[in-house]
This record gives structure tokens, sequence and C-alpha cells, in this order.
């Protein structure tokens, strides 16, 4: 077993695990993030806000598990680069909301080039993983 399988395998679940949980977080809190997502201006709020909550679990367990790890990577990346530029605008914010979008919007762009590094090395194939990819 060599260390840096281990680290790899905890920072697959601590990373897929954070983003699987805010994915659950869509679900739970369905009423109040599509208001959200709503005030924001985005067509079809609550089915974004549904579709983005699955694209989150499921991109997160794959990430987690080793199951398709590139295509669930790559989603996630795709939905953080999307979801920092429409709901964290803080260009676009009175400027007493600026520093709060701005982190969120940060915070997604951080995650978004995690996820990207996370597909590329998956390519190697991981030890302590399903195992299933497309490469």
């Amino acid at each position: 077993m060599a260390a840096a399988d281990v680290l790899l395998l905890v920072a697959r679940v601590l990373y897929g695990g954070v983003l699987a949980f805010m994915g659950l977080n869509h679900f739970m809190q369905l009423e109040g993030m599509t208001g959200y997502a709503q005030h924001k201006g985005l067509p079809a709020p609550k089915f974004s806000v549904l579709a983005s909550g699955a694209v989150l679990v499921l991109g997160g367990l794959s990430v987690a598990a080793g199951v398709l790890p590139v295509v669930g990577a790559v989603a996630l990346a795709g939905f953080l680069l999307v979801s920092a530029l429409t709901m964290h605008d803080f260009w676009a914010v009175p400027e007493d909301q600026q520093q709060d979008e701005m982190t969120g919007f940060l915070k997604n762009v951080a995650l978004a080039g995690g996820a990207l590094a996370i597909a590329a090395y998956a390519t190697t194939g991981w030890a302590y993983s399903v195992g299933i990819t497309l490469l």
C-alpha cells in the first residue's frame, strides 16, 4: 500500500464527499435554492437546482468511488465554472454583497481547477477505486 495511493483515496473521498453533500443540499433546501436561482435570473430555476444537485451528487460520488472519474470530474468542473459566472456575479451586485459573492465565485473556480486536476490524473488509473473508466 503506497502512501501516495492512500493520500489520493483520502483526497478523493474528501473532495467528492463534500461536493456530493453540496448536491444533497440542493434537494434538502430546494425551495430556498429555487428562490435564489430565480432571483439570479436562471431559466427554469427549480429544474436548474434539481439538475445541478444531481451533477454534484453523481460527480462527487464518481470521484470518490472511482467510477467514470474523468466524466464525473469534467462534469463537476463545467458545473462549477457555470455556477461561478451565473450565481456568484460579484461584479453585478451591490457593494455590500460583493465580498460574499466574490468568495463564492473564487471557491467555485478553485474547486473547478481541482476537478480538472482530478480528471487529468484519473486517466492514469487509481488504486482503491471501483475502476470503471472510459479510458
